[in-house]
């Protein structure tokens, strides 16, 4: 039985896919295998994975079935304790796997662990990091806003993703099948990022996120939004919770918050304390980092919500808004 189990699907993914599977083979944990899954492709992603000869490696071919239910068979066929995910056009560093055994075999209350990760882009040149936050109450927080963890990073228990019965293949919950499905693992135990840059992410143009921008950012509004209406049940400031979420994701468009910054403040103050119910003791900082976190939305929201309503729903205005959000930001003290 091994001790941890990898899960590469394949979609079409030929020109990088040998890169990726070399990846694994070359990890100095040696105790693993590599479930790859051919979903459908048409491209010579078989014959790629046929160059390699490895005991560890087992290939599976099946009729398109998307990507959650792609991984979800994976986990079913899974052996190991652990469920590691690698995409197939990313790269792991050869320490990837020795280190996120050893954190789960250390931390037994903790669920799953990411890694930071290297940015490189086939658009342009220059090197940017992933480098999310660490700790599980921060990383708690950052989850009602945004996916604060690198898919193909990651390690989960396998217990765990389990208990809760996998990626979601619900059409109306996906794209991001990796955030919906982080969002129910919080709820079965800690969650952490090892500081350490242990992947080199490929950021590529036909990229979900960047092919289809408009329902991508709807999808993650809509679980954020559930994630913080949950989170906030019962509490004064729930509406202004959900105005929070639409601040930071800047969604929907043209945004009229209803919340003043003081309702706003007061909702993440909330969120801040209910997080920290179990660990009092962390409130002081988590608050602090969390008021760090919102304060460039809050004075962006100040200085919009002084123009005028025209103005601000004008479609001119809306395509100037990023570039002025960033001469803003630059600008301010």
């Amino acid at each position: 039985m091994p001790r941890v189990s990898i899960i590469l699907p394949v979609y079409n993914g030929e020109p990088y896919l040998a890169e990726a599977i070399k990846s694994i083979l070359g990890q100095t944990f040696c105790d693993f295998e590599l479930i790859i899954i051919n979903d459908g492709s048409k491209d010579g992603s078989a014959a790629c994975v046929a160059q390699f000869s490895d005991s560890r490696l087992k290939y599976f071919e099946q009729a398109n079935a998307g990507l959650a239910a792609t991984l979800n068979r994976g986990i079913s066929l899974a052996a190991g304790e652990y469920i590691a995910r690698q995409d197939q056009d990313d790269i792991s560093h050869p320490e990837r796997l020795a280190a996120q055994v050893a954190f789960l075999n250390e931390h037994q209350d903790y669920c799953m662990v990411g890694t930071w990760a290297e940015i490189f882009s086939e658009m342009e040149s220059g090197m940017r990091f992933h480098r999310h936050p660490t700790d599980n109450l921060e990383l708690k927080l950052h989850l009602h806003f945004r996916n604060p963890f690198v898919h193909s990073s990651m390690m989960l228990r396998a217990s765990a993703v389990r208990g809760i019965g996998g990626y979601s293949t619900d059409k109306t919950r996906q794209p991001p099948e990796d955030y919906e499905l982080w969002s129910r693992m919080a709820k079965a135990g800690k969650l952490a990022n090892i500081p350490r840059v242990l992947v080199r992410y490929r950021e590529l143009s036909s990229s979900m996120s960047r092919v289809s921008v408009a329902p991508f950012t709807a999808m993650l509004h809509k679980i954020a939004s559930e994630n913080m209406a949950l989170s906030l049940e019962g509490c004064p400031e729930a509406r202004a919770g959900l105005d929070l979420v639409s601040l930071l994701l800047r969604y929907p468009q043209p945004l009229h918050m209803r919340s003043s910054n003081a309702e706003l403040r007061q909702a993440m103050r909330c969120l801040v304390s209910r997080l920290c119910v179990d660990a009092p003791g962390e409130e002081p900082s988590l608050m602090a980092k969390a008021d760090a976190f919102l304060k460039p939305y809050l004075l962006e929201n100040a200085f919009i919500s002084r123009l005028p309503a025209p103005i601000r729903s004008h479609p001119l205005f809306l395509k100037l808004k990023g570039p002025l959000r960033r001469l803003y930001k630059a600008l301010r003290p």
